[in-house]
């Protein structure tokens, strides 16, 4: 935490614009440090008093009788900047500035005065957090440099989570979610408009904190990348897991993040492919963020997402079982052995199949979940458990249920949730610290974020790691030419139709004898991308004298439209199964990015494609095609023999250490299509473009 200790657990604060009233902006920081045991020097600065809430008042900075570590400036307008001067003039270390009015309403001179602001601090080597800032809010320490009203309704928040957000709400919202389920909050922390100290950087320090067991994010923008990307060295290595909830999906709410804290927008699905990249659960809405908390303070080491359901409603099991299917993780098939156990505890007619209906069989017998889930754990395809009690009254020994079921999970290590949705029965399994959700569908779904983030988590450890691709940018971008385009892939081991540049009408039939068979005719010019419109591709050519026609043809179309001619492209015609498309570019964030999916003409109108960000192995290339929806038809169907899935994700491997080679100087690649065939892949047309 020493990147950043002043932020986080200061010795001394000063509050300029301090007040009176808790319930003012200047006199709820005050509140806090005194209610959450602060144990370091306050002092409140307003030149109208002589005491604040308890705490001896001085006019001015200057006043004081040390330089405070950290200052919240509570003042408004242009007496901020002013403000923020003597901060930085007076030795103090950390300026947090609450006060709005800055780059989220004027991108132009609200940014300018945010710089004007940093530069005075860094002159003086002090850090500033904002502006536009609802503070910080270190509960281990007792350091609440923050004016939110949420924890004015809490006594005690400290726990195990930190919480940390552009957006002043969105830092405590998730506060408000978890303190009535009895999870508390280390850490809720506000960076606002990140002018100096951003959420990446603010998250390394906190990630460092070994009282901290998870990690949330609410992330309106992702101005760089490095921050993010350390952050998630930091957190690997200590097996931390972060979950992000990014907003700005659409372009109606990338307008709002503008407005709200004057955050770029990034490209939705580019940063879908960089959390996982870096092994970030990426959580769609709030619920997302929060709903599986319980699970990730549990410490379970889960082996595999096989399922088994257990129940006293046979209607609970079917759905379950649903749930499950929906998000893939597969029904447990237990072993002969397990049944013949279960067998003999459970009556005939209760079900011992996965998914175990129990019916009334629980009513007579309380021992039931103590008997079986032992039974069941020794099943090496039992990996996870979801229990569901929609209905238990009188009669019903809840209380024992619920602890042999906390019992089982304490003594295996496996994940274990309930579903629950009367208020009596969830209150038993929560007092024994099993994790309750309303219905089965929740705990399924909660369930298997744990699991899918721990293999996300142990995928990214276990990829070697690599120093992430540098970001280039060119004053110039120029295309190659297809016939250097399709070179430069085959000199990088990536398989490319056979073809032939020629400059004259004797090499084009010359051409079409080498190659044989009916070929492909293409004008090349580094000057046309969209060959077809001008009439540029032929197929099918048959005879040497027809090729010998059309190159002359070509020629004069190239010349007419006044582009360079550097000759005709002379092709085998190759078929394929299926034809992909592979592309790659530089996203200014995030730098190469490379993009597979279902090619051909229609590519624009399905948008069947997935991203992934180099460096990346095989294992990663054939995750993304799996995440494809013609991924069913590369295992073969009606008879038909699999595709060469291992060609293609050879290809898409070498595009990435393309992208990734800063040397090549690589801007974007466009191949489409990419023959996809029984043995092997071809790529038949390429765009290349070069910075230069």
């Amino acid at each position: 935490m020493s990147r950043l200790r002043f932020a986080l657990d200061p010795k001394s604060v000063a509050i300029i614009g301090a007040s009176e009233s808790p319930n003012k902006v200047g006199g709820r920081p005050v509140h806090y440090l005194q209610k959450f045991g602060f144990k370091g020097k306050i002092y409140p600065i307003n030149p109208s008093r002589t005491e604040i809430q308890g705490e001896k008042c001085y006019k001015s900075l200057a006043d004081l009788p040390e330089a405070p570590e950290m200052v919240i400036v509570a003042v408004a307008g242009d007496n901020v900047i002013g403000a923020v001067e003597d901060c930085a003039k007076a030795g103090v270390k950390i300026a947090l500035v609450m006060a709005s009015g800055f780059g989220e309403v004027d991108a132009v001179a609200g940014k300018a005065k945010e710089r004007r602001m940093v530069e005075i601090a860094h002159k003086h080597g002090m850090r500033i957090v904002g502006p536009n800032t609802q503070g910080l809010a270190n509960f281990g320490t007792g350091a609440i440099a923050s004016f939110s009203t949420m924890f004015m309704e809490f006594e005690c928040v400290e726990g195990h989570v930190a919480m940390l957000s552009q957006s002043g709400a969105l830092s405590t919202v998730p506060v408000g979610f978890l303190n009535p389920r009895g999870i508390g909050v280390r850490h809720s922390h506000a960076t606002g408009n990140d002018s100096d100290i951003t959420v990446g950087e603010l998250a390394i320090a906190v990630a460092e904190d070994p009282e901290v067991k998870l990690m949330l994010l609410y992330l309106e923008s992702i101005p760089e990348k490095k921050y993010l990307e350390e952050l998630s060295e930091v957190a690997l290595h200590r097996n931390l897991p972060i979950i992000a909830l990014k907003s700005g999906r659409t372009d109606a709410g990338k307008a709002a993040a503008q407005s709200h804290t004057g955050a770029l927008a990034n490209e939705d699905r580019v940063v879908d492919a960089f959390l996982e990249h870096h092994g970030i659960w990426r959580a769609p809405d709030m619920r997302g963020l929060v709903e599986a908390t319980e699970l990730y303070l549990k410490g379970w080491k889960p082996q595999g997402r096989r399922l088994v359901a257990i129940s006293n409603s046979g209607a609970v099991c079917v759905m379950t079982a649903d749930a499950a299917s929906t998000v893939g993780m597969p029904m447990a098939k237990l072993a002969p052995e397990t049944d013949k156990k279960l067998k003999g505890i459970l009556p005939s007619f209760a079900t011992t199949t996965n998914p175990i209906d129990l019916t009334a069989a629980l009513l007579s017998n309380s021992r039931l979940f103590g008997d079986i889930l032992p039974v069941i754990a020794e099943d090496p395809a039992a990996d996870a458990f979801v229990i569901g009690v929609p209905v238990a009254g009188p009669g019903y020994d809840v209380p024992a249920f619920a602890r042999d079921s906390a019992a089982f999970a304490e003594q295996t290590g496996k994940p274990l949730v309930v579903a629950a949705t009367q208020p009596s029965v969830a209150k038993e399994f929560q007092a024994q610290g099993v994790s309750v959700f309303p219905t089965e569908v929740e705990a399924v779904t909660a369930l298997n974020q744990y699991v899918s983030h721990h293999e996300l988590m142990a995928r990214v450890k276990a990829r070697k790691r690599v120093p992430s691709s540098t970001l280039i940018s060119a004053d110039k971008t120029v295309m190659m030419n297809e016939a250097d385009s399709l070179a430069l892939l085959a000199s990088r081991g990536i398989p490319v139709v056979p073809y032939r540049l020629v400059h004259s009408r004797a090499e084009a039939e010359a051409a079409f004898d080498t190659i044989g068979g009916k070929v492909v005719v293409k004008g090349c010019s580094a000057d046309i991308a969209h060959k077809s419109e001008l009439g540029l591709v032929k197929l099918g050519v048959a005879s040497r004298e027809a090729v010998g026609e059309v190159y002359a043809e070509m020629e004069e179309i190239i010349r007419k439209q006044g582009s360079r001619f550097d000759g005709v492209i002379v092709a085998a015609m190759t078929g394929g199964r299926r034809e992909i498309v592979i592309g790659a570019h530089r996203d200014p964030v995030f730098g190469p990015v490379v993009m597979v999916g279902d090619g051909g003409k229609y590519v624009e109108v399905f948008k069947d494609t997935t991203l992934l960000l180099p460096p990346f192995i095989r294992d990663d290339a054939k995750r993304a095609l799996a995440k494809l929806r013609i991924a069913p038809l590369f295992e073969g169907v009606r008879g038909e023999p699999p595709m060469d899935v291992d060609a293609l994700v050879d290809a898409m491997v070498k595009i990435g250490e393309l992208m990734a080679d800063t040397s090549a100087k690589v801007m974007s690649i466009d191949l489409n299509p990419v023959m996809l065939n029984t043995n092997g892949c071809v790529v038949v047309d390429a765009v290349v473009f070069k910075g230069e």
